[in-house]
C-alpha cells in the first residue's frame, strides 16, 4: 500500500509567490455552504450559530494526459465575521495516521463526516477512475489533517496537512485554510493522479459540563447578496521540478438566512 506525506506549508507559500498562469487553464466549478452539526440543534445556516461547511469541487481539463494537471495545493476563506474555536477539541496526530490510518485516531478528534474524491490515475498504459474517501482530522497545534483512502483500480494512502491563517479575517473574508496536497505517481514515469472532484463537511461541536463548543460558528452579519466564500486550486503545470504552478480562483455566495 502507498502512503504519501504532505506537502510542507513553507513549500506551498514559495509555490504561491512564484505562480504564474498558462493560456489553458482548469475549470473549478465550487460550492460551499454552512449545515447543520449531527446532534446539536439550533446549529447550521443561522447568524452566530454554530456551523459545519459542505466544500464541493468539480475540476475539469485537458491540458495534463487529457485531465487536469495534477492538484497540489487549496487555500480556502470563510466568509468575513466567521469566528473559529480551535482549543479543547481533540486531536490525531501525523504520527497515527502515517503508521496505521484513520482507525487509530479517536473518535471525536474527527473534524466531520466521511466524504469522497474522485480522480484519474495510470493503470498500466491506461488513465482510469479512482474513487476514494476522504476524512479529515483535527491537528495537534491546531489545522485539520485529511486522509485519502483510495482501494480500486490501485491502493492509495494520501495524507494531507492544512493550517489556518488570518484567523480575524483579512482582504474582505474571515480565517484562511491552506492545504498542501502531494503528487501521487502510481507508475513510475507514468502521468501524475488528477483531481476531478471533492467533497468534504468540516467543522463539529463538543460539550463541556453539558454546554456546547463549536469548532466554528456563523457571522452575526450576513451582507446583501450573501457569504462571500472564496477558494484558490493551485495545480502543478507538469509535475516538473522546481514546480512550475497555476492559480486558479473560484467564488461563491451562500445564500443568507431566511428570516423566521
Amino acid at each position: 500500500m502507498r502512503r504519501v506525506s504532505t506537502v510542507l506549508a513553507g513549500c506551498l507559500l514559495a509555490v504561491l509567490a512564484t505562480a504564474s498562469l498558462a493560456e489553458a487553464a482548469p475549470t473549478v466549478r465550487f460550492k460551499a455552504v454552512p449545515v447543520a452539526i449531527k446532534g446539536f440543534p439550533h446549529t447550521g445556516n443561522i447568524l452566530g450559530a454554530g456551523a459545519a461547511v459542505q466544500a464541493e469541487y468539480r475540476i475539469s481539463g485537458s491540458e495534463y494526459a487529457g485531465f487536469a494537471p495534477p492538484l497540489i495545493g487549496v487555500r480556502f476563506y470563510l466568509p468575513k465575521g466567521t469566528v473559529l474555536h480551535t482549543a479543547g477539541f481533540p486531536t490525531c496526530s501525523t504520527a497515527k495516521l502515517e503508521q496505521v490510518g484513520p482507525a487509530a485516531c479517536p473518535h471525536a478528534s474527527a473534524a466531520g463526516p466521511v466524504g469522497s474524491v474522485l480522480g484519474v490515475v495510470s493503470f498500466g498504459t491506461e488513465r482510469v477512475a479512482e474513487r476514494a474517501t476522504l476524512e479529515s482530522f483535527y491537528a495537534p497545534g491546531g489545522g485539520i489533517q485529511f486522509f485519502t483512502d483510495g482501494h480500486s483500480p490501485v491502493a492509495l494512502e494520501i495524507l494531507s496537512r492544512a493550517h489556518y491563517a488570518h484567523l480575524g479575517g483579512a482582504g474582505g473574508f474571515g480565517p484562511e485554510l491552506i492545504a498542501g496536497v502531494p503528487l501521487v505517481a502510481t507508475v513510475s514515469g507514468a502521468p501524475f493522479a488528477s483531481v476531478q472532484m471533492i467533497s468534504v463537511r468540516a467543522g463539529s461541536a463538543r460539550r463541556v459540563h453539558g454546554k456546547p463548543v463549536y469548532y466554528g460558528r456563523m457571522p452575526k452579519k450576513c451582507p446583501k447578496g450573501g457569504f462571500r466564500v472564496k477558494t484558490e486550486l493551485i495545480f502543478d503545470q507538469g509535475g516538473a521540478v522546481p514546480v512550475v504552478p497555476e492559480v486558479v480562483t473560484a467564488t461563491y455566495r451562500s445564500p443568507c438566512p431566511r428570516h423566521r
